[in-house]
């Protein structure tokens, strides 16, 4: 088990990176990702997800052009698709791939490899530049990279009296 005060304080270091450097990230880190993807919880275990590993610049730049604020993907070395089978498990998908995107999230920052969670984005054009279908819901495209600059400072959170309630 890792230590919780460790975890506590590398979970508040985590920031969202839309900078990247110019550099290949290793089969090895990209497989340690996706594994942390696989090993996602999710309901009655049924795994709802499908990830598309984009490596392509062409692919990668028309996937930033669906993206509403995703001009920063434009070069980035590679992105997750990932991708929601929603006959696989119709009540629960959404849940089921958002845990996989935070699991995918935090490998890459344990790696030194920072991402930035795309949310607004055309995701049917993005399906058919994917050639995913009508049964399949997109539900991000998560760029990695080594971050370029500096670690951006962290955001405002309320405090905790403002947000929990004991009953």
């Amino acid at each position: 088990m890792i230590e919780s005060e460790a975890l506590l304080k590398f979970l508040k270091d985590r920031r969202s990176i839309r900078s990247f450097q110019d550099k290949v990230i290793s089969e090895k880190e990209i497989e340690m990702i996706l594994e942390a993807g696989r090993w996602t919880p999710s309901a009655s275990n049924r795994q709802p997800w499908e990830f598309i590993v984009i490596q392509n610049k062409e692919i990668l730049e028309k996937i930033s052009k669906t993206a509403f604020y995703g001009k920063f993907m434009k070069g980035i070395p590679i992105a997750i698709a990932i991708v929601a089978k929603i006959k696989t498990s119709p009540k629960w998908y959404l849940i089921d791939t958002s845990l996989v995107s935070m699991n995918m999230i935090l490998m890459a920052w344990s790696l030194g490899i920072g991402t930035c969670w795309i949310g607004a984005m055309n995701r049917e054009k993005a399906k058919e530049i994917l050639g995913l279908g009508d049964k399949d819901h997109l539900l991000t495209v998560l760029p990695f990279g080594y971050i370029k600059g500096e670690i951006p400072e962290p955001t405002s959170r309320k405090p905790l009296n403002k947000i929990v309630k004991y009953v």
